[in-house]
């Protein structure tokens, strides 16, 4: 990305559109390849993941170490969570490993489609905020709700393109491009279901600010080349949305207009 291309959260400038995840990765050695090779600068990461087993075993050090060497910063997020209660527990308690007081928020009301709790999550997001927390929320793509969200202080949005780990890319893009043209002075950001290169450079073009994917790297045959991929399909998206895609048409139209008489190139006047 350019200088001239920046987006801020909450004061922090950041450059790269790609946002990464750590799960699932083949290893450790792994996951800090691809998180380079993503040029990310925003790297989430579960806290019930890392204590999973009594203990982080070493995975809170690992993620620490490869952010450091990009510079990146930590976004602890609150996946598992099914109440609003449990999701603000689980929140002090990322703030206090971590250090930080930014939080992926995440409250799933459906345990088949993974969607977030609209209900539970407003009122996470409201009292978080209130606690000093930097609220990037996990949401649907609604549009009232994600009225709420922001007028509850949280200086972004993440509505899903799909449900979370099904690579089925953007299921609904009229909703999506509804938030960016309602929504124009927001952080938008897509989160979840973006399983090729091709669907983040789509989220991109219709005008959000980034995307963040974790299962389309991880699960890849090449992670750390997938991840390269992704880096450059959201420099493309994001390069193809400042220059201004094309309108759509529902007919033909020619893209080397003639008039109404015939032009032989190169005969006698």
């Amino acid at each position: 990305m350019t200088a001239d291309d920046c987006w801020q959260v909450a004061g922090t400038e950041l450059a790269s559109r790609l946002l990464l995840g750590t799960a699932g990765y083949p290893s450790p050695q792994v996951l800090a390849e691809a998180i380079a090779a993503a040029e990310t600068q925003v790297v989430t990461v579960g806290l019930r993941r890392a204590l999973a087993a009594g203990g982080d075993n070493g995975f809170v050090a690992i993620v620490r170490e490869a952010v450091q060497r990009r510079r990146a910063r930590l976004l602890p997020n609150t996946a598992g969570c099914r109440t609003a209660r449990e999701a603000v527990q689980l929140a002090c308690m990322a703030r206090e490993l971590y250090d930080t007081p930014w939080l992926k928020l995440e409250v799933v009301g459906d345990e088949h489609t993974l969607q977030p709790d609209p209900f539970e999550l407003l009122q996470a997001a409201q009292q978080l905020v209130r606690e000093g927390f930097v609220v990037w929320p996990y949401c649907t793509d609604d549009l009232v709700l994600c009225r709420r969200l922001l007028d509850a202080g949280c200086p972004v949005l993440m509505p899903w393109g799909a449900p979370i780990g099904s690579g089925q890319g953007l299921l609904n893009p009229f909703a999506l491009r509804t938030l960016r043209e309602r929504l124009p002075g927001a952080t938008l950001i897509v989160d979840a279901g973006i399983g090729a290169p091709s669907h983040a450079a789509q989220a991109l073009e219709l005008g959000f600010d980034a995307v963040l994917l974790n299962s389309a790297v991880a699960q890849a045959r090449d992670p750390v080349a997938m991840a390269g991929a992704f880096r450059d399909a959201v420099r493309a998206g994001r390069a193809a949305w400042r220059a201004g895609v094309m309108a759509r048409q529902d007919f033909a139209v020619p893209s080397t207009p003639v008039g109404g008489e015939p032009l032989l190139v190169g005969g006698a006047p």
